[in-house]
């Protein structure tokens, strides 16, 4: 084997060893980040010791917000079949936002175990229907003749 290409071969090698530790290093930092969020059973499967900024998902429990008559505080509860967490909000909540809905919801676990948001995302639903079509004059643009 020439020379230049021993040093292409080393040079080509070092290249993917660095790229694979690379790539180690960014997947390590991102092992915890990786899930979109907890459920309420998973979060209260956590120790109770973290208080690290996580994203808690499911459904908002029907009857359960309540609304400070003065300000933007709100308190609901968000359920998934097997467990129940209260969540506590100071802020405007996504038109999405309704009772018996998803949402996922950024923030802390508290001491009491409510858990203390400061962000709140409303899911939509996954199921799309599209509207049914209108043939009458309503639904012509002006542009387009009656036949």
């Amino acid at each position: 084997m020439s020379p230049a290409r021993r040093r292409r071969l080393l040079l080509l090698l070092a290249i993917v060893a660095s790229l694979g530790v690379a790539a180690a290093l960014v997947l390590s930092a991102l092992r915890d980040n990786l899930l979109f969020f907890y459920t309420p059973a998973q979060l209260q499967a956590m120790p109770s010791g973290t208080r690290q900024v996580v994203r808690l998902g499911g459904m908002v429990e029907a009857g359960s917000v309540q609304r400070e008559a003065q300000g933007l505080k709100v308190r609901f509860v968000v359920a998934d079949g097997q467990a129940r967490i209260p969540v506590e909000y100071e802020g405007l909540l996504p038109d999405l936002f309704r009772e018996s809905r998803g949402v996922v919801t950024s923030g802390r676990l508290g001491a009491q175990g409510v858990f203390v948001a400061h962000e709140v995302l409303a899911k939509h639903e996954e199921t799309y229907a599209a509207p049914a079509p209108d043939h009458g004059a309503a639904a012509r643009p002006p542009w387009v003749k009656a036949p």
